[in-house]
């Protein structure tokens, strides 16, 4: 935990993207070194007699790693209303689905469908083969052991594999394609989605439970122009472990087959052993 604490104090005082570049940033040794001076704290574990620690190295490597993948892998994925629209129908006169269409709860100009909700649905449902699914679970999950409660998050997710109880999956959605400012709305999701995290890793660690945690998030505009920060903490959450997985725009149509096709997979061992 602590090579996280200077990845978030670091990214805190040298900032998350290049001014006027509009890409992630990297910062240098001499900034992480500056940095941790102007918040009071010593560098003596970056940098010594004999030049940079392991510590260091590792730092600079991270943070090479992180900027690479989102600028050239996550930003061509995100989506722009209109293009979440066009792969939207696509799918829908492809799959002619049966699943949730869900709108997007909003009003006015700004009102109509739930697009990236929607593209998950349908490919979740075509690629599950026939396997329950619950795309909009109204109860808190639950993990149970011979019955009884064992651990209930604190949250409803949007999405759960084959239901809220005992699921082997369970997906969180964040598409704000109307969305003009990252604002505490949006901040939020990305601390919801932290806090079931620590709940599931509990689980897993002190049960021997694991329920599969993926998140997938779009809207150009609002994730790249607005909250590269964001991303840069849902980034480092990832290799945290507290999501499994994070699906990126489009990402999911590249993803969700051989996802979906997993959990329907456990989903029929799980019948197997219970019938033995």
């Amino acid at each position: 935990m602590s090579f996280w604490a200077n990845v978030r104090s670091i990214s805190q005082e040298v900032g998350y993207s290049v001014r006027g570049q509009g890409i992630v940033k990297v910062p240098s040794l001499d900034e992480m070194c500056r940095a941790m001076s102007r918040i009071g704290l010593s560098s003596a574990h970056l940098i010594d007699d004999s030049g940079p620690t392991a510590l260091a190295i590792r730092l600079c490597d991270y943070f090479e790693t992180r900027a690479r993948l989102l600028n050239e892998f996550v930003e061509p994925r995100l989506m722009m209303a209109d293009q979440a629209k066009t792969i939207f129908e696509e799918l829908r006169e492809q799959l002619d689905p049966s699943c949730p269409l869900p709108s997007n709860k909003q009003k006015g100009e700004k009102a109509g469908l739930a697009l990236f909700t929607g593209i998950i649905n349908m490919l979740i449902e075509a690629y599950v083969d026939g396997c329950p699914v619950d795309y909009d679970p109204h109860k808190l999950t639950t993990v149970t052991r011979d019955g009884a409660p064992l651990r209930t998050l604190s949250r409803r997710v949007d999405g759960a594999m084959p239901g809220h109880v005992d699921p082997i999956a369970i997906c969180e959605i964040k598409e704000y394609y109307h969305t003009t400012t990252f604002g505490s709305r949006v901040a939020d999701g990305v601390y919801e989605t932290l806090l079931d995290g620590m709940e599931l890793r509990e689980v897993a660690h002190r049960q021997g439970i694991n329920v599969e945690h993926v998140l997938m998030v779009d809207a150009k505009y609002t994730w790249w122009n607005q909250g590269k920060s964001y991303l840069c903490r849902i980034f480092d959450m990832l290799h945290m472990g507290y999501v499994d997985e994070v699906l990126f725009g489009r990402e999911v149509v590249e993803r969700i087959p051989a996802l979906a096709a997993s959990w329907a997979a456990a989903y029929r061992k799980r019948g197997s052993r219970r019938n033995e």
